[in-house]
């Protein structure tokens, strides 16, 4: 974990890893190692990818140089993702109540498995969130006392400048969950009378990749297909991607230096900010931003981006498929980004480094 001082218990932190990707089984990926789980561990994921694809470099001082044309994108392009499918979201306004009622609960929550997730700031609104089956309600001291549901207070006590909140948390898959149970009546109960007001819900069926689907129709909801977005010809200064070789005493902190800077890298790679172009002149009393490293060279990237109401599960099969498709010796940052669960806005996101000329080596920040 990188150092941060005292007085930030309660602040995001980023912690990064680096280690072995180990041997990877096309028709079982791993999902409970490093760092795999890290994709796994977003519940709901607002922006997916930014995949960045190296078509040519020069490494370091003894100006290694390999240069690979445009086609090569296109190949990995058609093969890739050209012939997947594309995810499929919806956006559709509901009371909580509809949640419970008819086909929708039965077909999509008892049987089926979805996510959805409520409109609303965090921290600020009542909000609500559903998978796997357990709906989370993010709830007001005023709601959460009129609805009379068990929870548990929510954030960080006694924080200054913070009105009081509870989450509830309901798991509709138990077996008591049915209508004529005193539980669940009370549940029924509390959406008809206090937590009424209709909200807009982004909606994702895990089940099946259809567009129609019927008890969510009657709703009259808004389809989206998440299709890439493509940005050609990035040309930048690179760094050399390695972290230090030599394991001492001082590695921790070279290592420590080294993630930073790699991550501000891709950082501004991720908001296309001119300071990495191969061409930025820009004068050093406005931007003292400089490539990190005795030495960079010249590179075009590729950038992708996959931007919706994206599952867990179809990012982890895309970051394995990325990882069959390039070839051994090419390096890609991959990153997922979550939707934000607290106040002020804040969210889970994971940036995966695979390392040039080091097919099972990679570097992974995780912010949360």
């Amino acid at each position: 974990m990188l150092g941060f001082a005292e007085d930030t218990k309660n602040d995001r932190k980023c912690y990064v890893t680096h280690g072995m990707m180990g041997h990877l089984d096309p028709k079982q990926p791993p999902i409970k190692r490093k760092p795999f789980d890290a994709i796994l561990s977003h519940p709901f994921i607002h922006k997916a990818g930014q995949l960045f694809l190296q078509i040519g470099f020069m490494l370091t001082q003894n100006q290694v140089e390999l240069v690979l044309p445009q086609e090569i994108y296109e190949i990995i392009k058609k093969d890739l993702f050209d012939t997947s499918e594309k995810p499929i979201y919806s956006r559709v306004i509901l009371p909580l109540k509809a949640l419970l009622e008819g086909e929708f609960f039965n077909e999509y929550i008892k049987r089926g498995n979805i996510l959805m997730l409520s409109e609303g700031i965090p921290g600020v609104d009542n909000t609500y969130s559903l998978s796997e089956g357990i709906l989370k309600l993010h709830l007001d001291k005023e709601s959460y006392e009129r609805a009379g549901l068990e929870g548990k207070p929510e954030g960080v006590k006694g924080k200054r400048g913070t009105k009081p909140r509870w989450i509830v948390e309901i798991n509709l898959r138990l077996p008591s969950m049915v209508h004529g149970k005193k539980g669940f009546d009370r549940i029924v109960y509390a959406f008809k009378n206090v937590l009424t007001t209709p909200v807009t819900w982004l909606f994702h069926n895990l089940t099946t990749t259809s567009v129609m689907s019927e008890p969510l129709e009657v709703h009259f909801p808004i389809h989206k297909t998440v299709s890439p977005r493509v940005i050609h010809d990035r040309q930048v200064k690179m760094p050399n991607l390695k972290p230090p070789k030599e394991v001492d005493v001082e590695y921790g902190h070279d290592f420590e230096d080294r993630a930073t800077e790699i991550q501000e890298w891709l950082a501004l790679i991720l908001l296309e900010s001119p300071r990495v172009n191969t061409d930025d002149k820009i004068d050093p009393f406005l931007s003292r931003y400089t490539t990190p490293g005795e030495s960079f060279s010249n590179a075009t990237l590729v950038k992708l981006t996959w931007q919706g109401f994206l599952s867990p599960s179809w990012a982890h099969k895309s970051f394995v498929d990325i990882l069959l498709a390039i070839p051994r010796n090419s390096w890609f940052a991959y990153c997922v980004g979550g939707f934000s669960d607290t106040w002020p806005g804040e969210s889970k996101n994971c940036t995966i480094l695979r390392l040039p000329d080091a097919p099972n080596e990679y570097i992974l920040w995780e912010v949360a």
